[in-house]
């Protein structure tokens, strides 16, 4: 496609564009840039294009796969990074702690895990400090089944120790 007749058909879809853009995004402000993304793509990249191909299904597939890469990119930057002992907020399955008064320190923990009976305490230590449940079903003797369980009820236990606390 000439460069002359490109860029016209896609001023042309700006619209068009636009709504869609808005569409994915549900924000003014959102949509406008990933308007600009794609406008600035397709240019970088006219050359791919090839002369007979749907132009307006190929603009809109570079835009959902801009907006798609970005959303990936922000829920990537949003994970949580678990720094404390052992992943304990990792292995507890609930929120991170808002503030400071729903945060425990290591120290309460342990106090609590080391409450438990040997037959939870054990495998939920062995669990915390990283091997994997068939290590700890072998290392003991127990099926796995019971393993995991044992590993669940001491987990389910400290969440309500320590939701009571509150």
């Amino acid at each position: 496609m000439a460069n002359v007749k490109f860029q016209t058909n896609l001023m042309n879809l700006q619209s068009n564009m636009l709504n869609f853009a808005y569409m994915l995004t549900n924000n003014r402000d959102d949509a406008y840039d990933l308007l600009q993304d794609t406008t600035l793509k397709a240019l970088d990249n006219e050359e791919k294009f090839i002369e007979g191909t749907n132009f307006k299904g190929w603009v809109f597939t570079i835009m959902r796969n801009i907006f798609i890469n970005n959303y990936r990119r922000s829920v990537r930057n949003a994970t949580v990074v678990d720094t404390t002992d052992n992943l304990y907020l990792l292995n507890l399955g609930t929120s991170v702690a808002e503030s400071p008064e729903d945060s425990y320190s290591a120290a309460e923990i342990t106090k609590a895990i080391n409450e438990f009976s040997d037959e939870y305490r054990v495998p939920f230590s062995m669990h915390i400090a990283g091997y994997k449940y068939n290590e700890i079903a072998e290392h003991i003797g127990l099926p796995l089944g019971t393993v995991k369980s044992r590993i669940f009820f001491a987990r389910k236990k400290l969440q309500e120790r320590f939701a009571s606390a509150r």
